[in-house]
């Protein structure tokens, strides 16, 4: 089978991003039924993280595990990246080693020099410009709740970072409708927005929410925005989500936040715990999502 990565969801044609959340909801409801499946007994992944992880790390460890195979935690401490490797030496060792690397690291360029350079499949675990592991997860979680996302209404609230150019990445692929408010100064990349029709953006939160399907925010401080805070908190103040501006949303909208949440910044204390979000949920198919990529990129559709 050809080596595949995995970098942004611009890489796959929509039937195998389809296919991706098909099998998400299978391995979620496989899970759930408490059936064994391991498929990758023998295989072991290279979980390089160069940045603090919860939901990603925790969700590719226990993928591993679950089918049968290993993952292997390679932080700041356990690479040479930081201390003088080339990524491209990196890359020739471990896939001389693994059978997969997941990279979690600021730069997108080191993430797509790895990716070059390595003959075994590359997986995107975050960047400062984009995170595509999580819109698998959040498409997934809509669908499973709402049914087919393509012609949906989505606003993104917020800071126009690497969730939001996957939204932006999303809308383009599935086909559905992205509304998008940034304050200026922290609107998305321009080339990617630009490259579809079916995002725009719009001058408040309320009217990115007014008509809205979905409705998803993140932490106004990111990775990389350290010594921002207080800064970033007196700009962003008017563009937290709260249950009033979720009431001007569709009725049976949905929440999500990719986690962890700032409640009182982005979000307001209790909206997390609102039947309307669906946070939790979201956060438990990156278990399920994962497995499902991490599964096709070693042994193709099943």
């Amino acid at each position: 089978m050809a080596k595949q990565d995995f970098l942004s969801l611009l890489d796959f044609p929509i039937e195998d991003l389809d296919y991706l959340i098909h099998r998400g909801k299978q391995m979620r409801k496989m899970h759930e039924a408490g059936e064994t499946y391991r498929p990758l007994v023998g295989k072991t992944g290279g979980l390089i993280m160069q940045m603090s992880s919860t939901r990603t790390r925790v969700a590719f460890e226990a993928g591993f595990a679950q089918m049968g195979g290993h993952a292997l935690f390679l932080g700041t401490q356990e690479t040479q990246i930081g201390r003088g490797e080339p990524i491209s030496d990196l890359a020739r060792v471990l896939s001389e080693m693994v059978d997969i690397i997941m990279i979690r690291t600021l730069e997108q360029t080191h993430i797509e020099e790895l990716a070059e350079q390595a003959s075994i499949p590359v997986i995107n675990a975050m960047s400062s410009l984009l995170h595509p592991c999580q819109l698998l997860a959040d498409i997934q979680t809509y669908e499973e709740l709402r049914g087919p996302i393509a012609g949906a209404t989505v606003a993104f609230i917020g800071d126009g970072y690497n969730m939001c150019h996957s939204y932006i990445n999303a809308a383009r692929q599935w086909g559905f409708n992205l509304k998008i408010a940034s304050p200026e100064g922290f609107l998305p990349n321009a080339e990617i927005l630009d490259s579809t029709n079916n995002a725009t953006l719009v001058a408040t939160p309320q009217e990115a929410v007014s008509g809205s399907d979905l409705v998803v925010t993140d932490v106004w401080s990111s990775m990389g925005h350290e010594g921002q805070e207080a800064d970033r908190r007196a700009t962003f103040a008017d563009y937290q989500v709260n249950e009033a501006l979720l009431d001007e949303a569709n009725k049976d909208v949905v929440f999500m936040h990719c986690l962890p949440a700032h409640r009182g910044e982005e979000v307001s204390e209790t909206l997390l715990d609102d039947p309307r979000a669906a946070v939790f949920h979201e956060a438990g198919n990156r278990l399920h999502s994962q497995k499902a990529l991490v599964e096709f990129l070693l042994l193709g559709k099943q």
